[in-house]
């Protein structure tokens, strides 16, 4: 492997296959508009990045529809998918119309909704917004959160995995 010179382009799709033998799992991101509509989409760009204070980070595309909700937004919500929910992860990766229609959720006035049957929420208010070249990072103060018994949904390699007993023991060097 050598090192490219600085004016060398990266083929994107070799990046992103690259970047996807790499197991994450999959979040949709929620918020509401200026008039209270619902928007989301599928994100496997989340991460904690701190306990004290407690945030969390996510990075939305400037490709998306919704890119100017996320962009402004006061508050938004991070739903960890569970186990089974693939085909809600693929409505929010790809429906073009009302992504909410037929899907469980729950959300008072002013607050992003939260999807029903997740693995674990996170409410957050918008704590930092940092452009980052086709995205932006969109790092979050988390007000309140829940964690369910489901396990969390994977994706790896264009591929959704399950979990399975992963990560039910604990072995510590």
């Amino acid at each position: 492997m050598t090192l490219l010179d600085p004016q060398t382009r990266l083929d994107p799709k070799a990046l992103r296959q690259a970047f996807s033998v790499f197991p994450t799992g999959v979040t949709i991101v929620t918020a509401r508009t200026a008039d209270g509509t619902p928007v989301g989409f599928t994100a496997n760009s989340f991460t904690s990045v701190s306990l004290d204070p407690p945030l969390l980070l996510v990075c939305p595309g400037r490709y998306l529809s919704s890119f100017s909700v996320f962009e402004n937004c006061e508050r938004f919500a991070v739903n960890v998918l569970a186990e089974g929910q693939e085909a809600l992860s693929d409505r929010f990766a790809r429906f073009g119309g009302d992504r909410f229609a037929q899907v469980g959720w729950w959300g008072e006035a002013g607050m992003p909704p939260v999807l029903d049957g997740v693995a674990a929420h996170f409410l957050c208010a918008t704590h930092r917004v940092i452009p980052a070249g086709d995205h932006i990072v969109l790092m979050g103060a988390v007000e309140a959160f829940e964690r369910s018994d489901r396990r969390g949904l994977g994706f790896a390699e264009q591929g959704y995995f399950s979990l399975g007993g992963a990560g039910r023991e604990r072995h510590y060097g």
